[in-house]
């Protein structure tokens, strides 16, 4: 398959799958909206729980108090009914004794009745609330399921149809780059980018000349080196003005270096030439001066003979 169709196909799998990995997400995050609601509902009723452990001890404990305050109440009435048969002082002394410590006991017993008595109370009330707001909340989570399964029903439903158009696709493309494709686009939504002007435009980092040539070409599928996303070539209006720099050129530059070489070696040959026959000059001409010197010497040397 021509690497033009491959990216064609690639940019249409690449709405689909985008699509897709959306779709599946929300149905995967559906159950968590639920949870809240599911959350809260077994607090409320972890609370009820409490609340009414709480309300029978109360009412156990009123219970307890109306039975003492009876209790108090016959001690008190007997002392007072006894005081018509007192015989003694003692007696009255004993017998009002009791009288008093009976209805101290009986004003107690009776604040501490009413105060259980009125906690008694709101907690029936707190229950009563408590027992409006589970229902409601059991409602809400009820209607909240029908509503949540009938999304994941239209979710799947388009995920079946998206299959269909995936299944079209795939079959032609090559299994290896298709699972890279596929990973890439799970964690960028996009797995096909353009490259413009020898930049990657999905990571926007600058592409080495010589790869960027490469996907030009497009005769192969390439991976940006960054990001990992497959490449393909974006003209643009500067791409117009711009050479690229081709392997098969490399010839054409080679035979020019070799020719400028070609024409330092000549030009050195030629220095080295002229340079040897200066210096075959200049040696002739001081050997000659030599010779004049040793002769002049010579002369001299005769000259002082003579004189002695």
């Amino acid at each position: 398959m021509e690497t033009a169709k491959i990216f064609d196909k690639l940019k249409d799998l690449q709405d689909i799958l985008v699509e897709k990995y959306k779709l599946e997400a929300k149905i995967e995050e559906t159950p968590k909206q639920l949870n809240a609601q599911e959350e809260l509902l077994a607090r409320l009723k972890k609370e009820y729980i409490a609340k009414n452990t709480n309300y029978d001890s109360i009412k156990e404990k009123v219970a307890e108090l109306k039975h003492e305050l009876d209790d108090a109440v016959r001690s008190r009435e007997n002392g007072e009914k006894g005081m018509d048969n007192i015989t003694t002082h003692r007696e009255y002394e004993a017998l009002e004794k009791q009288i008093n410590e009976a209805t101290e006991k009986e004003n107690d017993i009776r604040k501490d009745l009413q105060k259980n008595e009125k906690s008694l109370e709101e907690l029936k009330e707190s229950l009563k609330s408590d027992e409006d707001m589970i229902k409601a909340q059991e409602s809400d989570l009820l209607e909240s399921k029908k509503n949540l399964d009938a999304e994941v029903a239209g979710y799947n439903k388009k995920l079946d149809q998206l299959k269909k158009k995936e299944d079209k696709i795939t079959p032609d493309l090559d299994q290896e780059i298709l699972f890279k494709f596929e990973r890439i686009i799970q964690r960028n939504s996009e797995g096909i980018v353009a490259v413009r002007n020898g930049v990657c435009t999905g990571c926007q980092m600058n592409l080495p000349a010589q790869f960027a040539n490469i996907v030009r070409e497009g005769e192969n599928i390439n991976f940006c080196p960054y990001c990992s996303r497959i490449l393909f070539y974006e003209e643009t209006e500067e791409d117009s003005t711009e050479t690229y720099f081709k392997a098969e050129d490399a010839g054409s530059l080679a035979d020019l270096d070799d020719d400028f070489m070609d024409e330092l070696d000549d030009e050195d040959q030629n220095k080295k030439d002229e340079f040897d026959d200066e210096s075959e000059y200049y040696d002739s001409d001081e050997m000659n001066a030599q010779d004049d010197e040793d002769e002049d010497s010579d002369e001299l040397e005769d000259q002082d003979e003579d004189s002695e």
